[in-house]
C-alpha cells in the first residue's frame, strides 16, 4: 500500500500486457491475480467491473477523454457510473481539477487543452473514485520531456498525499529510477528487481 512502482523495459517486453492483466482487462491463460487477497480471475464481468470502478485507476498514454466532454465531465464520469448523485459528483470532480491544478480549465473539451493539461485530467479521472491501486500505462509517452517530468512530480506528489499505490509502466530510465522500487521486464519475464538509487540514499 502506497509504493509507487515503476515497470520498466523496452517497447514490446511485456509491460502493458501485464499491466491489462493487473487491471483485469485481459485474462491469463493460468495462475493468480491477487488484489486484498481476493482472486479476481474468479470474478465474474459483472463483479470484474465493480472492482474496477471501486478500485482500480488507469492512466493511459493518450489520455482516452472523451472528445465532447468538457474536462469537468470527463472527471465526473466514473462517479456518474456509479450512481453517485449529479451534484455530489460535480462538485468532487470540482476539487479533482483543482488538486491537479486545472480549475480554470474545466470548461474545455479535450482538443482545447495541451497535452500535459489532458494527463492532468486523466490522473484526476482516475483517481476520482479513490481508488486503491492507479495503473498508468506510459503516461509521459506522448508529452514532452518538461511535461513529462510534471506528470511524473504530479503522480509522486498524489501518492504521498493519498498513499494511493501508483504502478507505472515506463520504457524512460529518468522516470524509473524516480520510483520506490523498479521491475525490470525483457521478453515477456520479470528480468529483475531492485529499489531506487532515491530511495536507498533516504536510507
Amino acid at each position: 500500500k502506497g509504493e509507487f512502482l515503476t515497470v520498466f523495459g523496452p517497447s514490446g517486453s511485456g509491460k502493458s500486457t501485464m499491466l491489462h492483466l493487473m487491471g483485469g482487462l485481459d485474462r491469463p491463460d493460468e495462475g493468480t491475480i491477487l488484489i486484498d487477497g481476493l482472486d479476481i480471475l474468479s470474478l465474474s464481468e459483472g463483479k470484474l467491473a465493480e472492482l474496477r470502478l471501486a478500485s482500480i485507476g488507469f492512466v493511459f498514454q493518450f489520455f482516452n477523454l472523451l472528445p465532447r466532454l468538457t474536462a469537468l465531465r470527463n472527471i465526473e464520469l466514473p462517479l456518474s457510473l456509479a450512481g453517485v448523485p449529479e451534484r455530489e459528483a460535480l462538485s468532487r470532480a470540482h476539487d479533482m481539477l483543482k488538486l491537479v491544478g486545472l480549475e480554470e480549465r474545466e470548461a474545455h473539451r479535450p482538443a482545447e487543452l495541451s497535452g500535459g493539461e489532458q494527463q492532468r485530467v486523466a490522473i484526476a479521472r482516475a483517481l476520482i473514485t479513490n481508488p486503491k491501486i492507479i495503473l498508468a500505462d506510459e503516461p509521459t509517452g506522448n508529452l514532452d520531456t518538461k511535461t513529462g517530468h510534471e506528470i511524473v512530480e504530479l503522480m509522486k506528489s498524489l501518492n504521498e498525499e493519498k498513499m494511493q499505490t501508483f504502478i507505472v509502466v515506463t520504457h524512460d530510465p529518468r522516470i524509473a529510477e524516480e520510483a520506490d522500487r523498479i521491475i525490470y521486464f525483457k521478453d515477456g519475464l520479470i528480468e529483475g528487481i531492485k529499489r531506487s538509487k532515491a530511495v536507498r540514499r533516504a536510507g
